[in-house]
């Protein structure tokens, strides 16, 4: 990647397993820090919630892996690009309320 790398990531537990921390000090790689309250300003989390809820939604539901793994790829089809789009527009405005807010909680 790089002298400059800087990994970035959230605070989530899966992240911060010890088993991850000394993956990255291994491949000697740079985190940055990022505040333990933050709000998560990545659109594509918005979209993962998306999904899981069109999947959570499904009647009947994927009872097996390879019907849950057809079912997240139909469903993934079916998010409107313009719900997409909007999360994406709505970006200047998430960070200002971040901004604002110091990096705490915002309402998004």
């Amino acid at each position: 990647m790089g002298a400059e790398f800087l990994f970035m990531d959230d605070n989530a537990c899966p992240h911060r397993a010890n088993i991850v921390d000394e993956c990255l000090q291994s491949e000697d790689i740079t985190r940055m820090d990022w505040p333990a309250y933050s709000p998560d300003l990545n659109p594509i989390e918005h979209v993962w919630d998306m999904l899981g809820r069109r999947i959570a939604a499904r009647q009947p539901p994927p009872t097996c892996l390879p019907e849950l793994r057809r079912t997240l790829l139909d469903e993934w089809c079916n998010i409107p690009q313009d719900q997409i789009d909007n999360l994406i527009l709505s970006m200047p405005r998430r960070c200002k309320a971040c901004i604002a807010s110091s990096g705490r909680h915002t309402p998004y």
